[in-house]
């Protein structure tokens, strides 16, 4: 049975896509872990910022990752925010092998441009707010990360496939 593999990086990087593929390929359970959350609560990622705010959120995704995080033989996508929390990359490191997707602000936004279900992006430039996630998140997402795989301009297969390769390599 392969160990669990953690996808971390910005909103828009491909995480679930990747971590979708991904898991069919290495024929193991895909988790999203803002999926898990909505499904918990019966309520989308928005709401639940507007109700509790972002630190009402991040409380809950630190419950979902730890308990997540924990499970044999997965691919987990992460919310892009969940490496902020210390317990979330102590975790993340210990429990399994954390796939760092990274991509461009540019990336971000032609993939996120039509998104209504990102609180974050809710603000009349979005681009200097996706500058400023990346700034603050980049080094987070390095220091936890076994591999990193630059996404831009990259097809799910591909990524997928580099992946692969790494754990046949490890």
């Amino acid at each position: 049975m392969p160990g669990s593999f953690f996808l971390v990086g910005p909103m828009g990087a491909g995480k679930s896509t990747i971590g979708r593929q991904l898991a069919r390929a290495l024929g193991i359970k895909f988790i999203d872990s803002d999926r898990e959350i909505e499904a918990r609560t019966g309520v989308d990622i928005p709401l639940i910022f507007e109700l509790e705010g972002e630190s009402g959120f991040r409380k809950r995704e630190q419950e979902v990752i730890d308990e997540l995080s924990a499970m044999p033989g997965i691919i987990l996508a992460t919310g892009g925010g969940a490496v902020l929390d210390a317990r979330n990359r102590r975790n993340l490191a210990s429990r399994g092998t954390v796939i760092y997707l990274q991509t461009s602000v540019d990336q971000q936004l032609q993939r996120t441009a039509h998104d209504r279900n990102r609180p974050l992006l809710q603000t009349d430039n979005p681009r200097e707010k996706l500058q400023q996630l990346l700034d603050e998140r980049d080094p987070l997402y390095r220091e936890i990360a076994d591999l990193v795989i630059e996404t831009d301009g990259c097809k799910v297969r591909e990524v997928v496939q580099k992946i692969t390769r790494y754990i046949e390599e490890s």
